[in-house]
């Protein structure tokens, strides 16, 4: 690894809980191993292109890494609907992350229904160059998980294959195709393959109790959360 600049984020209002002030820490690279990488991600740390990053707030401590567990995953009932819904009408396709127009305009509608729906900014949803730098300019090799309904795109996900599990980074889709759960059908696409590779964990980034937009993460049963002294625990309710 080799870390060009570390920095610590000026405290500004918190996008997941009100009445609280989000402070993160950064670190860019220029040079960073996927074995490397897991034993940050295990620490707690996560990355867009070649910048790592965690929460480091005065005085909260709920923003907690989520992994499920890859053999014990059992879906329910809604995901099961999910499964049906989807596995023979949508084809997945897992290559190498690149920027086309047909990528940007689909990140572009995902974007612009979030700013409706919750109040996202979308001053760079549909530029080149920062779709590139968050998603294509990676450190180590990162694949790019196309959905497509017959050839229309609708779903584009970003995933790192680690040594000791998949790590979901980014996932869009077309709000026009809303009614099929295309966020679920990506995760348990990602569950049914770490499951094939022997890959014991898939992990999904934060969760927050409390914030609705990130509730959805533990649906995924069983899983375990990161304390604050480093270790991860069964969370009891997804057992």
């Amino acid at each position: 690894m080799k870390a060009l600049v570390r920095w610590n984020e000026v405290p500004t209002e918190c996008e997941y809980l009100p009445d609280q002030l989000c402070r993160r820490q950064f670190i860019y690279v220029s040079e960073l191993a996927a074995d490397e990488y897991m034993a940050y991600l295990l620490a707690g740390w996560r990355r867009f292109g070649r910048t790592l990053f965690r929460p480091r707030c005065a005085r909260c401590r709920e923003c907690r890494s989520l992994r499920v567990d890859t053999a014990r995953f059992r879906p329910d009932r809604s995901q099961r609907r999910c499964r049906s819904l989807n596995e023979r009408a949508i084809r997945l396709e897992i290559g190498r992350p690149s920027v086309t127009p047909e990528k940007l305009a689909l990140f572009d509608r995902f974007h612009a229904e979030r700013s409706e729906s919750r109040g996202w900014s979308t001053h760079d949803s549909g530029d080149e160059a920062s779709h590139f730098t968050s998603f294509v300019d990676n450190p180590f090799p990162t694949q790019e998980w196309c959905y497509f309904l017959e050839s229309m795109l609708v779903g584009v996900g970003y995933v790192d294959h680690l040594p000791r599990g998949l790590s979901a980074i980014y996932f869009a889709y077309d709000p026009a195709y809303r009614e099929r759960s295309l966020g679920t059908w990506n995760v348990l696409n990602l569950l049914e393959r770490s499951s094939k590779l022997g890959l014991p964990h898939v992990y999904l980034g934060y969760f927050v109790a409390g914030c609705t937009s990130l509730a959805y993460k533990a649906r995924y049963r069983p899983h375990e959360l990161l304390d604050e002294q480093g270790r991860w625990v069964a969370d009891e309710s997804s057992a």
